[in-house]
Formats: structure tokens, sequence, C-alpha cells
């Protein structure tokens, strides 16, 4: 499931200054773009059930999300407030799922807590819809039915049709997160081979993925 988030998320990614905006190519590289994120979210998700060390994980996030940053701003042209990477969405998520899953934490606090992450997360990409879906996933891990529909209505209701009405046909790529879902029925639960590549290439491959795409760039149309 990495190796196909990184896949499709540099496929995207690169079709920003490949491709010609609106043409055919573009929205059905941007529709298989769209499974990056959700996988993200779902692999975030279980890397709380599975990871040995809750805390280590959540501060090996918000290194990469401080790493990436630059990167993200410098290949996307934008200033440094404007936004940040999908990177921190993901941390918030995490933080959020942590806070929802505590049981020493009282009721009331805990949409509290996942609300402030939602602020949080509010500027970066995928900003609070990776957050709720992180969330969701997460506190539906035992009822895979439960999951599909809070993701799809997520998807869906707060994210495709959203943009749709707001930037018009050319984002209908928006429901290409759909497409996660085959995915995520075909995950077994399992920990898959371990490997120090693909455990830790992710956290190496984000950030240098957007410098080495933005030198391509600036040298091809310097």
């Amino acid at each position: 499931m990495k190796v196909i988030a990184v896949i499709v998320m540099i496929l995207d990614h690169a079709s920003v200054w490949l491709v010609p905006k609106g043409t055919p190519l573009d929205i059905f590289l941007h529709v298989f773009g769209r499974l990056a994120a959700p996988i993200m979210c779902f692999l975030i998700a279980e890397g709380y059930f599975y990871t040995s060390d809750i805390k280590k994980y959540t501060s090996r996030l918000f290194l990469l999300a401080v790493v990436s940053h630059f990167p993200y701003l410098m290949y996307f042209d934008l200033k440094w407030w404007q936004a940040t990477s999908v990177i921190w969405s993901l941390t918030m998520g995490l933080v959020a799922l942590i806070a929802c899953l505590n049981t020493k934490l009282s009721l009331w606090m805990k949409p509290l807590v996942v609300a402030l992450c939602c602020m949080l997360a509010w500027t970066a990409n995928w900003n609070y819809i990776g957050v709720l879906w992180i969330v969701f996933l997460g506190i539906f891990r035992d009822n895979f039915k439960k999951q599909i529909i809070s993701f799809a209505i997520i998807g869906i209701f707060l994210y495709a049709i959203p943009g749709v009405a707001e930037h018009g046909w050319i984002v209908l790529s928006r429901f290409g997160v759909l497409l996660a879902i085959p995915i995520f029925a075909l995950y077994n639960g399992k920990i898959g081979k371990k490997s120090n590549l693909i455990k830790w290439g992710f956290y190496i491959i984000y950030p240098l993925h957007l410098i080495v795409l933005y030198i391509l760039r600036f040298l091809l149309f310097a």
C-alpha cells in the first residue's frame, strides 16, 4: 500500500507542471493521484495500532512535517504562511486519533481535540479531511462497513462535491478517492514483509521527490 501511495503521489505531483491543466490526461492522472492521501490516512490509522511507541511515531511524523514544509512551498510556489504539506494533516490526524482512543480523556474533551486538530490542519494539504479520515478509520477499525461508510461520506460530501461546486467539472477527479475502497478491502490486517527501505523510505521520499521535481522544473523551464 505504501508503494502504491508513493507511485501515484509522484505521478500526481509531476503532472502539475508536465501535463496541461484540464486535459484528459491531466484529469486521468489526478483521478489516480487521489489515491495517495486516503492510503496514507489508512496507514497512519493502522500504524497507531502497530507501533511500539506512539510518542516516537508521532514525533517522527511531526519532524517529517517540518522537514517537508519548505520543499512543498518551493514546488507549489507558495508563501511560507499560505500552506503546508499533507504530512501535517497526517500528524494532526494521528494526534486526534490518539485523543479519541485515550480512555483517560473525558468524553466531551475528545471532539474538542479533534476539532482543534482540524483547525490546526486547515491550511495543510488535505487539511481537516485527512484528520477526519484517520479518526474514523481508526475508531471503526474493527468494523469495515462503518469504516467505508464514514470514509465515503467524508470524501464525497466534504471533499468531492464542495470542490466540484466551487471549481466545476475540472475537479471531478476528486471522486477518485473512492478508488481507495477496493484497496482497503484487500488489506488483510497483517504486517507486510519487514523492510527498512519500506519502513523509512517514505520519510525520505516525500521531501526528496518535491526537491527533485522542483530542480527539474527549474532546469527545464529556466
